[in-house]
């Protein structure tokens, strides 16, 4: 039976939908190398912007970090962008079931255009889709979320939000919503306290096994 009240599911984008963090660790883990001196580099950024990125490592060395920032668009152009197993499965069949879907990503449009280059259907997958240029504070600020919520028409007491960084997961649970981790970018065990819910994988995931993890 299909929910009597309205609800969304706001999925993040990188670790969420696409497989592409682990693309993005090679990247950031030899610029913390050879910029800044710093072994698994990536493990300290995951999940955080640019902006934040230069903000708190390149203080000072803003024309060195604008150079990194352009290797990273490059970077981000050859990268591939894989769905996750069972992700468009259990995408469609939540449509199925009427609810709505909305992709909320701290991604720019540059980037946005690579992944629409790979998947030019992305943008059916889901009613609603916004990037970094739809909002102005980035997660864990929960502005992204609210923001689909409210452009959804939803209330935070009926939707999900799924994430796997932990500035994702903050902004989800500081948004209202239930929050589902995804053990795909950081461990089961490091995020279970962060979270409503784990799953390790979308595989079997389907509409009925969502709205069984929480009474809305």
């Amino acid at each position: 039976m299909k929910l009597e009240i309205q609800t969304a599911v706001l999925f993040d984008m990188d670790g969420v939908v696409l497989d592409t963090e682990s693309q993005y660790s090679v990247f950031w883990d030899k610029t913390g190398r050879e910029a800044l001196g710093i072994e698994h580099f990536d493990s300290l950024i995951k999940g955080t912007t640019n902006t934040q990125i230069g903000e708190k490592y390149f203080q000072g060395r803003e024309e060195e970090f604008a150079r990194i920032v352009e290797a990273n668009r490059a970077w981000e152009a050859e990268m591939t962008y894989n769905y996750f197993p069972g992700v468009v499965d259990f995408i469609n069949d939540l449509r199925a079931n009427g609810v709505k879907l909305a992709l909320v990503t701290s991604s720019d449009e540059a980037k946005m255009a690579c992944v629409y280059r790979a998947h030019p259907e992305m943008k059916e997958l889901f009613d609603l889709i916004l990037s970094a240029g739809s909002f102005t504070r980035s997660k864990p600020h929960p502005e992204c979320f609210l923001l689909a919520m409210k452009q959804l028409n939803v209330t935070s007491a009926n939707s999900f939000v799924i994430e796997d960084s932990f500035h994702g997961l903050a902004a989800g649970r500081a948004s209202g919503a239930t929050v589902i981790g995804m053990a795909t970018t950081n461990s089961r065990e490091g995020i279970e306290d962060k979270a409503d819910y784990v799953l390790d994988s979308f595989l079997g995931m389907t509409y009925q096994k969502l709205i069984s993890l929480h009474n809305i």
